[in-house]
């Protein structure tokens, strides 16, 4: 399955440097969207389509330019002749880069690339600003279970404000943590069938009109979690991440703790195959097929 990052968007509010677009924010070594196409790497998914706007000549340099050296181990020899990585982030990955406009919504970004995607019963998307400790296969299960054509993580917002309930007079009768309430959000996470085309129209934003027609056919569903996710929207956000990455306790970076990637990957596979749903996208090695 290929990966479709959407990296056009401005991020008004959180830029501290109008130059850098809102994926290439770092946190520690790497921008936040590296971080999250490791994430997926983790999984297997490995074939990126970049939807680009706003700076997108800042995106595709990076990459032409990208140092595996920064962020990883190696051993320098013949007097600095010669560099060899003992660990390597990208040598196995497809990026393809895309210009899908500098003022595109995410519908109209996610069209742009539909023909990267031909082929693909399936695939996957993201915001790229957000990122999460979930185990991509369980989302993976559930949604080849329902049989759907999408799905998106349903998490809980991560904001410092209250909710209120007040009568018709405006008499408060509850101020609430909005943390604590039942109130859940797109988390930006998304999986999807090809036929999600089908229910697109001509400069739709995806979570509106498209997403309210599969609402409708009942075809969209919603895999819920609530251990960490957090979404890179404000400077504080930002700082928090950067945090948690500095002190080694970044819960996104499940590849530290999973030295066995192959078995995380195959035994999920395993069980969906036993639940009857063989065939849909799985290859006899037990890797998620595109």
């Amino acid at each position: 399955m290929k990966v479709v990052l959407f990296c056009g968007g401005l991020g008004m509010r959180i830029r501290d440097n109008e130059n850098i677009p809102k994926p290439m924010i770092t946190i520690g070594y790497r921008p936040i969207v590296c971080h999250l196409m490791k994430y997926y790497a983790h999984f297997g998914f490995k074939d990126f389509i970049l939807c680009l706007g706003y700076r997108a000549d800042y995106i595709k340099n990076y990459f032409l330019t990208y140092n595996e050296c920064v962020s990883n181990d190696f051993t320098l020899s013949e007097g600095g002749r010669k560099v060899d990585l003992l660990k390597s982030d990208i040598s196995d990955w497809r990026i393809t880069f895309v210009d899908t406009g500098l003022h595109s919504n995410i519908g109209m970004r996610l069209k742009a690339v539909e023909r990267h995607l031909a082929g693909e019963e399936y695939f996957l998307a993201n915001y790229a600003d957000g990122l999460t400790d979930l185990n991509l296969n369980d989302q993976l299960s559930h949604f080849f279970a329902t049989g759907t054509v999408a799905s998106f993580l349903s998490v809980k917002p991560n904001l410092s404000l209250h909710s209120v309930s007040t009568d018709a007079a405006g008499q408060v009768t509850g101020i609430e943590d909005i943390a604590q309430t039942r109130l859940r959000v797109n988390g930006g996470f998304f999986v999807f069938r090809s036929d999600i085309f089908d229910y697109m129209g001509e400069g739709e934003e995806l979570v509106v009109q498209p997403f309210r027609r599969l609402i409708g056919k009942q075809q969209l569903v919603a895999f819920q979690h609530d251990t960490f996710w957090q979404a890179m929207d404000t400077f504080k956000d930002r700082e928090g991440l950067e945090r948690l990455y500095a002190t080694g306790n970044a819960p996104w970076e499940l590849w530290k703790n999973a030295p066995d990637a192959e078995r995380s990957i195959t035994e999920p596979v395993s069980a969906l195959v036993n639940v009857g749903i063989e065939g849909r996208g799985l290859t006899a090695r037990g890797d998620w097929a595109g």
